[in-house]
């Protein structure tokens, strides 16, 4: 028999602690320009009986699209948070205009409806210089590993001498690697020396919008004001620039302008510069003339290290062994690693019982179950085959020509990235070889991965295709 969790008695914090637990899980799962434009703004009231959720919306086109697109994911979380449904209610907090709301509707309808999701509805350009900043997010905070101690050491120097060095510099990795902390850090430590310095971070789509904005209003003054006057931009996710081309113009002319006033302009991506498709030849070589520096996904050690103060920092001692426990089996990136520990913060929390390696397994048993029906040896061995359009077959045979060799070498580096195996079963699965073969091949490529931006690129693409 199933034991039913124990619920937070009514009149405790944990009515807020559940809506917190929701909100931390679909910054997890949602996209972050998603996440900020329209779960962050929202206020919860949850009933001290947790008989009802109440949801307080801003306008009815933010309600309308709410309920429509997060409301029954919002539900699920609740439930599985309390144990029970929730009924959930959505509320307007004030009424708007409707004059408001249509221009908005243009706004996402132009130019920025090629991106992957609506624009954030951002405040007037009038409000110049909010510079968008995280305080939270400084290098003191990030966790250093050499997965990205040179992007680190990178963004360290143009913090400390904007404008000369490196500019511009260009981060890329996958999802949820820390390039978007970074790039915050380099903004907060740049306004610890230099408190009036005009500073401003900015995802790309916002960037999107701002230039719509500018043609619906005719405020191009504003908007050159506004942008060619910063002394460091920041700027996010430069891949939504793609079949956008009068924004890859106006970035054109503020990248040119910036640069003329020697300001330092920090940018991220998820693939180097001449990686990005449909973003005019100009622009990428722009991109590339300064210094670019890849986040790899983070080691053993640092993802260790990672859960272990951010757990910290929300006031709980993880036990090392936990630890380890989620790091060996959350291995793609920190957003992966944070929405774990939130799994199991959450459940512990409103389980009532310790952290421990048996309650990790539970907290997390739907990830580690796709994990172990997803990516097998033999799955690794198929998707790398495909790739390098080989036979499967060849994978353990004994032919040693390079066109064969080389792919084996990377599946088996996969094959230690990606599964619980060991060096000895990884080998006997690659047609019985020693597992020295194998230590070998997993270092080589390790090695040219930090070397060789192409082979970088080409593993990046076997990691997102075989994590789905």
């Amino acid at each position: 028999m199933t034991e039913e969790p124990s619920r937070p008695p009514p009149g405790t914090n944990a009515d807020q602690d559940l809506w917190q637990s929701c909100v931390e899980q679909l910054a997890q799962d949602l996209p972050e320009q998603q996440f900020n434009t329209w779960i962050k703004p929202l206020t919860a009231q949850v009933a001290v009986d947790f008989s009802k959720v109440t949801l307080l919306v801003g306008n009815r086109f933010k309600l309308d699209w709410i309920r429509a697109q997060y409301a029954g994911r919002i539900a699920a979380l609740l439930e599985g948070l309390y144990g029970q449904p929730i009924p959930l209610e959505l509320v307007l907090t004030q009424r708007e205009s409707p004059v408001r709301a249509v221009g908005y509707v243009r706004t996402a309808a132009a130019e920025a409806s090629n991106s992957s999701g609506p624009p954030a509805g951002e405040p007037p350009l009038a409000d110049a210089f909010r510079n968008r900043l995280n305080a939270a997010l400084t290098f003191e905070t990030l966790v250093e590993g050499s997965a990205n101690r040179m992007a680190r050491s990178a963004a360290i120097h143009v913090a400390g001498m904007p404008g000369q060095m490196y500019n511009p510099l260009f981060i890329y990795g996958g999802v949820g690697l820390g390039k978007t902390h970074l790039v915050h850090a380099v903004g907060n430590r740049q306004l610890v020396d230099r408190p009036d310095a005009k500073v401003l971070y900015i995802h790309a789509e916002q960037f999107v919008s701002d230039v719509v904005k500018a043609y619906q209003r005719r405020t191009f003054d504003e908007f050159k004001e506004r942008y060619h006057s910063l002394d460091l931009l920041l700027i996010d996710d430069v891949q939504f620039f793609a079949n956008k081309d009068r924004t890859q113009e106006e970035f054109f002319n503020a990248f040119e302008a910036l640069l003329a006033k020697k300001s330092h302009i920090v940018m991220t991506s998820d693939t180097y510069p001449k990686g990005l498709a449909n973003i005019h030849e100009r622009l990428v070589s722009r991109f590339d003339s300064g210094l670019t520096v890849a986040i790899e996904p983070p080691e053993l050690e640092m993802r260790v290290a990672i859960l272990i103060n951010k757990a910290r920092a929300e006031g709980t001692e993880m036990p090392e062994e936990v630890a380890f426990f989620v790091a060996k089996n959350v291995r793609s990136n920190v957003r992966e690693l944070e929405g774990a520990l939130r799994k199991i913060l959450a459940y512990s929390r409103f389980n009532n019982k310790e952290i421990s390696i048996q309650l990790a397994r539970e907290a997390l048993r739907d990830l580690l179950s796709i994990q172990n029906r997803q990516i097998s040896v033999e799955n690794i061995q198929k998707t790398v085959a495909d790739y390098y359009k080989m036979k499967v077959a060849d994978m353990y045979s004994k032919k040693r020509p390079a066109s064969i060799a080389r792919p084996r070498q990377i599946a088996m580096y996969l094959a230690k990235e990606l599964t619980q195996k060991s060096l000895p079963e990884i080998g006997e699965l690659f047609g019985g070889r020693d597992h020295t073969t194998v230590l070998h091949a997993v270092r080589k490529i390790s090695g040219e991965r930090q070397q060789l931006t192409e082979l970088n690129q080409q593993l990046h693409v076997l990691e997102q295709t075989l994590k789905g």
